[in-house]
């Protein structure tokens, strides 16, 4: 009586798998490449570099610790430590993970001859 015949009709049954399922995935498709091109990948380009310029640290290199200290590297100890100097004669040990920046590379390594 309320209901029309053409409201009463049954809608067409889809295939199961058929193209609205990745039609109504799409979205979702999209969402992740752009989240990939805009927020993954500069991030991973970043944190490679950092972690590039931490291992490149050597004696001499003006370096910004994650405390905003600005000190000298004075010696690196082994792959976690490097010796820093802050002031004149006060020197400290730094974990490689707390260099922030290196601000200006230093002189070059000496190289032992026999």
């Amino acid at each position: 009586m309320f209901v029309t015949p053409a409201l009463a009709q049954a809608a067409p049954a889809a295939a199961p798998g058929g193209a609205d399922f990745f039609i109504q995935l799409m979205p979702f498709v999209l969402i992740f490449v752009i989240m990939y091109f805009l927020i993954l990948r500069p991030q991973q380009k970043r944190v490679k570099a950092h972690r590039e310029m931490i291992t490149n640290v050597r004696r001499g290199d003006t370096i910004v610790t994650a405390g905003g200290i600005i000190a000298k590297v004075t010696k690196v100890i082994d792959d976690n430590e490097v010796q820093i100097e802050i002031a004149d004669n006060v020197r400290a040990r730094l974990s490689r993970g707390m260099i922030s920046e290196v601000k200006a590379k230093g002189e070059p390594v000496k190289s032992e001859t026999p």
